[in-house]
């Protein structure tokens, strides 16, 4: 990818691009396309809020949205990736309110820089990650409560895993995404984040948030084994490559900034096949 934004684009493009190759190889082109106009818009959203002038960053993002306003209402958008999602939104009958919670994610990290709680980050997820999921579903005719419910849990445990695979590039950035109070709980001081090495007390830090992680993958597992199509193939490469993430930060010991932690290609295949096989 081209640049680190919150976690939307990022989490679903590593997803979509390198956790499960051969499931985006099998779909057909129309899905492919739909997809890339979704990742193009979510890495455009984030660049501008990451990389964007900092006075200039809010009022860019307004101006998406004003683009926005003007796919839904029939008038035609300005921006070329705005335009880009027209098909998608009308062959797919994608809802604005997804996209605009992802406009709504970059707002809040112009301001907020710190999360207290898990249930805080959980609802940062809601910003961030979980409008993708239903876009997703949306794009597979797919998007029905129960499973609308069950993806939010995917896709919070990926932007989750995210986090803890990135601690150290986000606190460069001046964001911390873990927990302050599982921080606090283990002794850890903001001076761990930026150590070459991930110091004992910040490694269980991690070590938590990837346990919870993985359980909310294993929530997850009724979406796939509702789904059918491309759907099922799809779906089930987002829930592995977290699971293989796990596994790879498992035998890091969760040291997250010695080296960047990240799932092998063989054990991402291996989970797929794994998922496509028995979760049903």
């Amino acid at each position: 990818m081209a640049s680190r934004g919150t976690g939307t684009y990022d989490f679903m493009s590593k997803a979509g691009q390198e956790n499960f190759p051969v499931a985006l190889r099998m779909l057909p082109v129309h899905y492919r396309n739909h997809l890339a106009a979704v990742y193009g818009f979510a890495r455009f959203v984030d660049d501008l809020g990451d990389e964007g002038e900092p006075g200039d960053r809010l009022r860019l993002l307004d101006d998406v949205e004003t683009d926005l306003d003007r796919l839904y209402g029939g008038s035609g958008p300005r921006l070329p990736v705005v335009r880009a999602l027209a098909r998608t939104v009308e062959s797919c009958a994608v809802p604005a309110e997804p996209f605009r919670r992802l406009l709504e994610a970059n707002r809040r990290d112009q301001t907020v820089t710190r999360y207290d709680t898990f249930d805080d980050l959980l609802g940062y997820c809601e910003l961030s990650a979980n409008p993708v999921g239903h876009i997703v579903l949306h794009v597979f005719a797919s998007a029905d409560p129960p499973r609308l419910a069950w993806s939010d849990r995917v896709c919070s445990a990926l932007q989750i895993l995210e986090h803890c695979q990135d601690v150290g590039e986000d606190h460069a950035r001046g964001r911390i995404y873990l927990p302050a109070q599982d921080l606090r709980r283990f002794g850890c001081a903001e001076a761990d984040l930026s150590s070459r090495t991930t110091p004992g007390r910040l490694r269980r830090v991690v070590a938590l948030q990837t346990v919870r992680a993985a359980e909310m993958l294993r929530e997850g597992r009724p979406l796939v084994a509702s789904l059918s199509g491309y759907a099922r193939p799809a779906v089930a490469g987002y829930v592995a490559g977290g699971l293989a993430t796990v596994a790879a930060l498992d035998r890091a010991g969760h040291d997250v900034l010695r080296r960047a932690v990240r799932p092998r290609r063989g054990r991402l295949l291996a989970a797929w096949l794994r998922i496509l096989t028995t979760w049903r």
